[in-house]
């Protein structure tokens, strides 16, 4: 039987794999795609919490519901911006970005 620490000891491992993505990737997509990663662990304690906890309310869904449109928000902003940057300097290397330097 399936129960809550499955779930959380799931969404543990891919957040600790989402924070390992974002400070150890000099890629700006890898990143964007390690924050989703993040933020899909999220979702998964939001929605097993809900069930376990109080399955008769959906407030666990509509969080993970609103973290998803958050989510689609920011990536295409991200990748906008991303898109924007690689036109000029022709790298996506956050290495290479010194924009906000004075």
């Amino acid at each position: 039987m399936i129960g809550l620490n499955h779930y959380l000891l799931l969404a543990t491992i891919l957040f600790g794999i989402g924070v390992y993505g974002v400070f150890s990737k000099r890629n700006a997509v890898a990143i964007l795609m390690s924050i989703e990663l993040m933020l899909n662990a999220v979702n998964i304690n939001f929605v097993a919490i809900n069930k376990f906890i109080q399955p008769s309310n959906t407030i666990g869904q509509l969080f993970a519901i609103f973290v998803i449109v958050v989510a689609a928000a920011e990536v295409s902003v991200g990748l906008a911006l991303i898109i924007s940057i690689y036109r000029h300097k022709k790298s996506v290397n956050l290495s290479d970005f010194n924009l906000m330097k004075w």
